[in-house]
C-alpha cells in the first residue's frame, strides 16, 4: 500500500488536516497538521490519528506508528524557529 493512501485517509477523516506519512515496511511516521488539534493534549491528538488508521494497525499492515501532530500555528512556529 502506498504511503499517500494513509495520508489521504487521515486528511479525509480529520477536519482540515494536512498529513504526510512516511515509512519502511511496517514502521511508519505520520506528521499531521490540523486546527482540530487546538486545545488537545498530545495523547488525544494521537488517538484521533490512531482511530483513522486502526484497521491497518489491527491487520499488521502498520506495525509501529510515530505521530507528530500540530495545529497550524504550532507548525508555523516550529518551522520559523527551525530556520
Amino acid at each position: 500500500m502506498r504511503m499517500d493512501y494513509y495520508s489521504d485517509k487521515i486528511e479525509q477523516s480529520i477536519s482540515g488536516a494536512k498529513a504526510t506519512v512516511t515509512g519502511d515496511g511496517s514502521k511508519f511516521e505520520a506528521e499531521v497538521i490540523s486546527d482540530e488539534f487546538e486545545g488537545l493534549p498530545p495523547l488525544k491528538r494521537h488517538k484521533l490519528v490512531y482511530a483513522v488508521l486502526d484497521e491497518y494497525i489491527k491487520t499488521g499492515a502498520i506495525h509501529a506508528l510515530t505521530i507528530r501532530a500540530f495545529t497550524g500555528s504550532e507548525w508555523q512556529e516550529k518551522n520559523q524557529t527551525a530556520s
